[in-house]
Order: C-alpha cells, then structure tokens, then sequence
C-alpha cells in the first residue's frame, strides 16, 4: 500500500470538525433570516467537504475508514460528556455554574445523540459512494459534478435522518420541515460555494501524494475496515 504524507492531517482536521459540529449543535439555535438551524451546521458541511476530498483522492475504502473513525470519535465524545453529567458536581463548581448550565450546553438528549450518529453514518457513506462511482462513470472528469452531486445526496440522507429520528412527534410539522429545509439549503449552499477551494485542494492533494484512487473493482461495502484499497 502507497504510503500517503498528506492523509493524517486530513483525518484530524476531519475528525476536529466533526466533533466542533457535535459540540456547537447542542450549544445554540441559530436563526439567519429565514433560515433556522443548529449551530452545528455553520461548521458541519465542511465535514462533507474533507469526505469528497477523501474519496476522490484517496478513494472509498481509505474514506469508510475515516468514515469509522469519526463515528467512533463522535460516539465517544457523546459517551464522555454523558458520563460526567452523571457525577456528582464538586460543591463550589455547583454553586457558580451547577448542572443547570452543563445540561444546556452540553447534555443533549439521548434521541438527539442517537439520531447525529445515525444520520452522520448514513450521510457520509452515501456520499462516498456516489463519489466514487461518479469518478469511474465519467473517467475522473468533471470534479464539480460528483461534489455536488454526492452533497445533494449525501445532505439529504443526513438532514432527513437527523430530523425525523431527534424532533419527529415533539415538534409539529410545519417547525421540522422549517428546520429540515434550512439545514438542506445551507449545508448545499456552503459545499457548493466551496467548490474553487475544493478544486485547489484536490489538485494539490494529487499532486503531493503522486497520484489519486478510482474504484473501479472496490466492494462498497460500508463494513469492511480491512480491505486494502483497490484501483
């Protein structure tokens, strides 16, 4: 296997965003005029944009393993801030901030955890993949088609998701489809806006690692960590 000298400092950076995106997610809702979202979402589509770069470059089986590093990373985070709201808070801690403010800023409820894991494993993976399959359908031309092709997909299967399983039955109709489609344009907007920057960096990317990854005999198959990747 080709060693790459740019991948590591892909993967932290990803992981970095994705874990902010946690975190800013349960801190605050934001509202830009007739957008209403988590703040979560300003930094969330650059997780998408360092998963299109993955796969293009370095191709679909070293991006499920990224993929997977990231849920694990979000997983534990989730677990941690979860375990220390369960223990006890130190008298003078309590007194100044108490539990009040840790539960507002980081106790997110079980379904909310649930459902950020569920529709980020889902999301990422779809985008992934029709990435890559794009890649091989048009020969490895056209980059801006399959970024935004695979956002359009990708965002869906997490937007929708993320509603449905973390506010379906507490909230009403009209407020999730509010919630649903502002998070589906923004996140789109912002992939699509980053386009230039994502051609820059993907060429870049090419040339310092000596080439790129087409998966054109790869098993797709979301839970096999260790296929070695394949042209």
């Amino acid at each position: 296997m080709r060693a790459h000298r740019c991948l590591d400092f892909i993967i932290g950076a990803f992981v970095a965003v994705l874990l902010a995106s946690n975190l800013l997610s349960s801190a605050k809702i934001v509202s830009l005029g007739a957008l209403t979202f988590d703040g979560g979402t300003l930094l969330f589509p650059v997780s998408y944009i360092f998963g299109d770069v993955l796969a293009e470059v370095y191709g679909y089986a070293i991006a499920r393993r990224v993929i997977w590093t990231g849920f694990g990373a979000s997983a534990l985070f989730s677990a941690s801030v979860w375990l220390v709201g369960l223990l006890p808070g130190e008298a003078e801690w309590s007194s100044r901030v108490g539990m009040d403010a840790y539960n507002a800023v980081l106790g997110s409820t079980a379904r909310v955890v649930v459902a950020s894991l569920v529709a980020y494993w889902f999301g990422a993976f779809a985008n992934a993949f029709v990435l890559a399959r794009l890649k091989v359908l048009t020969n490895g031309r056209w980059l801006w088609t399959r970024t935004i092709s695979s956002t359009l997909v990708g965002q869906f299967v997490d937007t929708a998701l993320f509603v449905l399983i973390a506010f379906a039955g507490e909230m009403s109709a009209e407020v999730l489809w509010k919630i649903a489609w502002s998070n589906y344009v923004f996140k789109v907007g912002v992939e699509a806006g980053f386009t230039p920057i994502t051609y820059l960096v993907v060429g870049r990317l090419k040339r310092a690692e000596g080439g790129e990854a087409f998966d054109r005999q790869t098993d797709f198959n979301p839970f096999l960590l260790g296929a070695a990747p394949k042209g």
